[in-house]
């Protein structure tokens, strides 16, 4: 069993965040889902990101930190696309950090000011064709943050949905997320 924190993305805790973490409870794991939109819940990208855009990303992340403090430090650090900002800082500069799991998202390791710890397992899940995966640079930060990691995976779905896993939307994807469900529940074993 692992204890562990799932950021959600900048739609908000949408069901479909609550839902994915509801599965990884339902296998026997503690999953903690900070709300850092205050009850915020946008139906589209622009919406949210114009709503991420005000607030500030340096926000999200603070917030981010802030939902940790009361939490035990030996943790597993996720994140859905912009909730992958606070889950990689943690896991990057937190100490205790037990693994990371991002989707559809990753940014440079030198964006937090420390090399990324080599004992530190993490896996990246994103579609092949997301064209913010790839577009923003993301995929390349990836695949140079797995080539860091002692335990680096990175997993590509057919498609090019950038919220795939999320439920709750359009652009869910069930085949992929049941596939990347279990690769998620093979790691967390592993930890």
């Amino acid at each position: 069993m692992a204890e562990m924190v799932l950021f959600h993305h900048a739609l908000g805790l949408t069901a479909g965040v609550a839902a994915f973490a509801d599965d990884l409870r339902k296998a026997g794991h503690i999953v903690h889902t900070p709300d850092l939109f205050a009850g915020h819940v946008f139906n589209d990208l622009a919406q949210g990101m114009e709503f991420v855009n005000r607030l500030g990303f340096a926000e999200v992340i603070i917030r981010g930190e802030r939902s940790v403090q009361a939490l035990p430090r030996e943790l597993v650090y996720a994140g859905f696309s912009l909730g992958v900002l606070p889950a990689q800082k943690l896991a990057q500069t937190r100490f205790g950090a037990r693994g990371a799991l991002f989707v559809s998202a990753c940014a440079p390791v030198a964006a937090f000011g420390q090399a990324w710890p080599p004992h530190l397992p993490v896996q990246i899940h994103a579609m092949e064709a997301d064209p913010i995966f790839v577009g923003d640079g993301d995929s390349e930060a990836a695949r140079d943050l797995t080539a860091q990691a002692a335990h680096g995976e990175l997993f590509l779905y057919p498609g090019d949905h950038h919220l795939f896993i999320d439920s709750s939307l359009l652009g869910y994807d069930a085949g992929a997320t049941a596939l990347l469900l279990s690769r998620v529940l093979a790691f967390l074993a592993a930890i």
